[in-house]
Formats: structure tokens, sequence, C-alpha cells
């Protein structure tokens, strides 16, 4: 059993995010979601864009921070969906008792002289992905790779950036299946 921290996307914290806190549990995992939006939820990317600016990166990892604070002793698997796995990603490479990094649609920027020795880590993304890149990815994993991080990246052809959220355009069933599967693994191994 994992203890798990999963963080919602700039939508903030919608049902889709509560189904992947429920298939967690499900698997026999403990999970916590905490709102770092105050209880706002939004439609569209823009709407998402103005309360995450509003709010301010410092404010949003602030809260994450406070959110985790209670269970991180114990080791968490941080996790989160886009502007979630960004921030997740700078929870577990601050943290030496993480477990693990689960990364759905998102990453984050990393200092050089970071380390995340023998963090696993697992990335689900669109391939192509507007908010990923390609050559950010490439970037991305140079630098988790330096950190010493273990990386695993999923890539999913021909799909929308949230492709694992049924209430979003970008929803493909197959691929989110295919992604929830692979993570509930990896998840189970830590």
């Amino acid at each position: 059993m994992a203890r798990v921290l999963l963080l919602h996307s700039m939508y903030g914290l919608r049902p889709a995010v509560h189904q992947a806190a429920d298939r967690f549990r499900a698997a026999g995992h403990e999970v916590h979601v905490p709102d770092l939006y105050d209880g706002r939820v939004v439609d569209t990317p823009e709407e998402g864009t103005a309360i995450k600016e509003e709010i301010g990166r410092d404010e949003l990892l602030k809260r994450a921070v406070t959110a985790a604070a209670p269970w991180s002793a114990d080791g968490l698997v941080y996790a989160g969906f886009s502007l979630g796995a960004a921030i997740a990603q700078n929870l577990a490479v601050g943290d030496e008792r993480s477990r693990g990094l689960l990364l759905m649609h998102g990453t984050s920027d990393m200092a050089d002289d970071v380390s995340a020795e023998d963090l696993p880590v697992q990335l689900h993304v669109a391939d192509p992905d507007t908010y990923e890149p390609a050559d950010w990815l490439n970037a991305w994993y140079i630098r988790m790779r330096r950190a010493r991080a273990e990386v695993e990246v999923f890539r999913y052809p021909g799909v929308g950036h949230l492709f694992t959220d049924p209430d979003l355009p970008d929803y493909n069933a197959q691929a989110a299946e295919r992604a929830w599967a692979i993570a509930l693994d990896f998840v189970a191994d830590l």
C-alpha cells in the first residue's frame, strides 16, 4: 500500500481527479486530494491560467507543501495532472523520503544541481502535446536522468493534453485505460 498525494490540473479539483483517487483507493492505496484552488473549478484553459496566475506559483507550491506535510514523514508518492504534475515533481525532488513520482500530462523545470537519486518517476504524456513539446520533454528527461532519477516515459500518439479526463474534449478512453493500467502497476510496485 502506498500513500499518494494527488494534485489537480489548472482546471481545479474536477470529478476526474476524484475518479483517479478512487482508482488508487480501489487498488488499496491511501490517497489525499488537496484543493489548491479553494473550491474553484473552471471549464477552459484560459480560466485555469487566470486562477493559476492570480494565486501565483509560490503560493500554489506552499499550499501543496502544507497539504503534504501531515503524511510526508512516512514517504509519499507524489502524483498530479498537468499543473498538478509540475507541482508534484517539485515536491518529490525536494523530499528525500519520497517513494515515487507519477506525472500525468505534465512536468516541471528543474535546476541542474538537484538530486533525485533512485527516485522512481513515471510520465504519461500526449504525443505531440502543445503544453509539453518534444524538445522540452527531451531536455526534461536528460535533466531527470542527470539527477539520477529512474525515469519511464509513456507517450500516447494522437491524443489531447488531458486525455485521461472524461469531461474534457481531450479525453481518449483507450489511451486513458492504458495509462491507468500502467500507472496503477507503477504505484503498486512502490
